[in-house]
């Protein structure tokens, strides 16, 4: 893979600390991982005006959040591995690189085709945010490195929640192309300084790309402890989908409230991003085993308490979704960065295959609760999608539950 050039102080730089990485650098590490994941939602709120400026159908607008998320899901299984077999450093400038010039691409496309293409793009080099999660495991000794996933993820997850709420005010005052813009220039000053400041990481294997796909298969297959973590997670995602994106039309349908309530929701999730460091701290000192059947148990209580807001009256039911939504999001985020932290642990050499596996499953639980979230809420309204949520979350405890780390 190609890169940036480095600085001769940086090529081999390390952090200060050989045994834990520098608060300056953990705070590098989440900006990047925060900004690239949020790459894959700067369209959601702004669809209209791209379908207006760009002369695109309602349903052919509908391609774009669409392609952008299979384009990161091919991108987590084909480019995600990389970070095993090349340097580290190397990927995640690269991938600066690609994901801003793909930024840029989008601010300035100037037709609808275009456009599509540059957002399959976007999600593939969007999983930057996935390189830079193993890197910060990489430079985290053991009895630290819940604590410091989980402030990386803190990252990650608060630049997912908040993407929205940003782009849709930056599009309202300058429009759309200027999000594009604006997210190219973050991006950039954040990649000038992992090119000074971060350190290489040496490739952990030796192999050709072909083998180290196949590789995969191997892990998943003589791991039980990652096909627990994998298919827990994926069913709490299917309860966390489900839910965001049922939502904004249960409370249009229900209370007539329109969009901008439904994206102040994301504000309460954000609270819940506050799990990440907590759960991390807590995974060092009683093991994440502990912290992902906690989790487990948060989700699934809250969406049992969840349905009975379809027979409460709106000011009722709208403080118990929101208080609601903040607990359940810091149980599924809990369990996320605990079941990170167990991956993590299972092969060094192997890091970015495992979190490959891990993202993989939860990407399949999220694509199955939107689908299944949206079919319930036609038929079974409310009570059918937090049904859903709160039998695929008790099935998640019951798989941790099953297991011993």
């Amino acid at each position: 893979m190609s890169s940036l050039p480095m600085p001769s102080n940086a090529a081999t730089a390390a952090p200060r600390d050989a045994t834990t990485p520098s608060a300056p650098l953990i705070v590098l590490l989440a900006a990047s991982a925060g900004l690239g994941a949020a790459s894959l939602y700067y369209s959601q709120p702004i669809l209209a005006p791209l379908a207006e400026d760009l002369h695109a159908s309602t349903a052919g607008i509908g391609a774009v959040p669409m392609l952008t998320q299979l384009g990161y899901a091919a991108g987590i299984l084909l480019l995600t591995p990389l970070g095993d077999r090349f340097d580290r450093r190397k990927v995640i400038l690269t991938k600066f690189v690609l994901l801003i010039a793909t930024l840029l691409l989008c601010a300035f496309a100037p037709g609808f085709a275009p456009f599509l293409v540059a957002s399959a793009v976007l999600g593939l080099t969007a999983t930057l945010a996935q390189d830079v999660v193993p890197m910060a495991a990489t430079l985290s000794p053991a009895e630290h490195r819940g604590r410091i996933v989980g402030q990386v993820m803190t990252g990650l997850l608060l630049g997912i929640l908040l993407s929205r709420v940003m782009s849709g005010v930056i599009a309202q005052a300058f429009g759309w192309r200027w999000v594009y813009g604006l997210a190219a220039t973050a991006l950039t000053i954040t990649g000038l300084a992992s090119w000074r400041w971060l350190p290489s990481s040496p490739p952990a294997m030796r192999t050709t790309y072909g083998a180290l796909l196949r590789s995969l298969g191997g892990l998943w297959k003589t791991l039980p402890t990652l096909r627990r973590a994998a298919i827990a997670q994926a069913l709490l995602a299917v309860a966390f989908s489900a839910f965001w994106s049922t939502l904004a039309v249960m409370l249009h349908e229900r209370f007539g409230l329109g969009s901008a309530v439904s994206g102040a929701f994301g504000l309460a999730g954000a609270a819940g991003a506050l799990a990440a460091p907590l759960a991390g701290r807590f995974a060092d000192r009683r093991g994440p085993g502990v912290v992902t059947k906690l989790g487990s148990l948060l989700v699934a209580l809250s969406f049992a308490v969840m349905s009975v807001t379809a027979w409460l009256d709106r000011g009722a039911a709208i403080v118990v979704l929101v208080v609601l939504a903040i607990v359940f999001d810091f149980g599924v985020q809990a369990a996320l960065v605990a079941h990170q932290t167990i991956v993590y642990s299972l092969d060094p050499a192997a890091r970015s295959r495992l979190n490959a596996l891990l993202f993989t499953g939860m990407f399949i639980g999220m694509a199955t609760g939107a689908a299944l979230g949206s079919v319930l809420l036609t038929h079974w309204g409310w009570i059918g999608v937090t049904g859903l949520a709160t039998v695929a979350s008790a099935a998640a405890l019951v798989v941790r539950l099953g297991a011993d780390e």
